[in-house]
């Protein structure tokens, strides 16, 4: 079943650069991803060899140290090394994507020279920190607060459920400068060996299991002042534009995954024997599989048709936000089935369906929650 976007957006070096990175992963990540799974972690030379393959870099402007391309570069990574079959380790990969842009959006050339630069090649591995303990999908009430001392921040707070947490080098951080709302919330980059920085559990978490979650702890961490970016107060405007193409990124990788149980489940079906036929050659199966391929193919077209309205500059965060539900309200959906074609295997530790269901949980939750998704695109549509 060819994907919506090849056809409809894609020119030939998206294409070529699609076959390449696919070449990349099944040599790379494939081989290594049951162990990695099991180990819970993978091993740190991974980022750079991605980062000298061009990966890490994909949309990211020459200039600033990237291999070029655009926001269908980033997607492309996203669902390819999705397709290495764990979610998790494509998560812990790209955390860069999110962590980066505030940098470049609110930063100069010495924060690209000293943060951005070093992420690309691989050398060193960047994360995002916004949520709290008491503050998810509203940005707006983080506690974590910086004072400024002089030419210093000192930083003192509670991050959890950072990805790439635990062994982050680079962290692009929410801190309140100022007054309670968003107008008090800024950015600082903060490096993971400063003093006063502590990494607390490796989270245990239902799927995901190679990508390290980390609760961060700050305990008067001082931070140079020039690690600001964006402004005193300008970290909220930034964050919220980061956040359509986070919520891009999860729709493409819900697709992706849904399209990985839909195909293992037709090359299942085909194989499976009852009553003496496959269990494909059952009407009930045949047309569990044609729901799953059109909510797939459905869910695919939308969300490419979001990021290609993105990346013209003409969409809105809330059609980011339709984009996200529509994929994994349908990945939710496809993940389940798949998992009962497989019957009694779709329950098993090692089936990649199985590991498909306990990933796919996350999506409607990460990046804002399905419910704060729907108060958006209520905003956007005027109610």
């Amino acid at each position: 079943m060819d994907r919506p976007a090849d056809a409809l957006f894609f020119d030939d070096e998206h294409r070529i650069f699609r076959d390449q990175l696919r070449r990349v992963v099944s040599t790379e990540l494939t081989p290594h991803v049951d162990a990695w799974e099991d180990a819970g972690t993978f091993d740190r030379a991974v980022y750079r060899t991605l980062g000298d393959a061009g990966v890490l870099g994909a949309g990211f402007d020459e200039a600033v140290g990237g291999a070029g391309g655009d926001l269908f570069h980033r997607l492309i990574v996203a669902e390819e090394l999705t397709r290495s079959g764990s979610p998790g380790l494509a998560a812990s990969l790209g955390s860069l994507v999110i962590a980066l842009p505030p940098i470049l959006a609110g930063g100069d050339p010495s924060h690209v020279d000293r943060f951005v630069r070093p992420v690309l090649t691989g050398d060193r591995i960047a994360a995002l920190a916004i949520t709290e303990p008491g503050a998810g999908s509203d940005v707006a009430r983080i506690r974590t607060r910086a004072v400024r001392d002089g030419d210093h921040f000192v930083v003192n707070g509670q991050k959890t459920y950072i990805t790439s947490g635990t062994r982050a080098d680079v962290l692009t951080v929410a801190v309140r400068t100022g007054g309670e709302g968003a107008g008090g919330v800024s950015i600082l980059v903060i490096e993971g060996d400063r003093p006063g920085v502590r990494v607390g559990r490796n989270l245990a978490k239902m799927g995901w299991h190679a990508s390290d979650t980390a609760e961060l702890f700050f305990d008067d961490v001082c931070v140079p002042a020039a690690n600001l970016v964006g402004g005193d107060g300008g970290g909220f405007g930034v964050l919220m534009a980061n956040f359509e193409t986070e919520r891009l990124l999860l729709a493409v990788t819900a697709c992706e995954i849904a399209r990985m149980a839909w195909e293992a489940s037709v090359a299942w079906c085909r194989e499976r024997e009852a009553f003496g036929r496959p269990i494909g050659r059952f009407q009930v199966n045949r047309h569990k599989l044609a729901e799953m391929a059109t909510q797939v193919q459905a869910a695919s077209s939308f969300a490419w048709s979001v990021a290609a309205r993105s990346r013209a500059g003409t969409a809105t965060m809330g059609d980011a936000a339709m984009a996200k539900n529509v994929a994994t309200d349908a990945c939710s959906r496809v993940v389940d089935d798949a998992v009962q074609l497989h019957g009694g295997q779709g329950y098993m530790h090692g089936s990649l369906v199985e590991r498909l269901y306990r990933d796919a949980r996350l999506y409607p939750i990460g990046g804002g929650t399905r419910e704060i998704m729907n108060e958006l695109i209520a905003r956007f549509i005027g109610l």
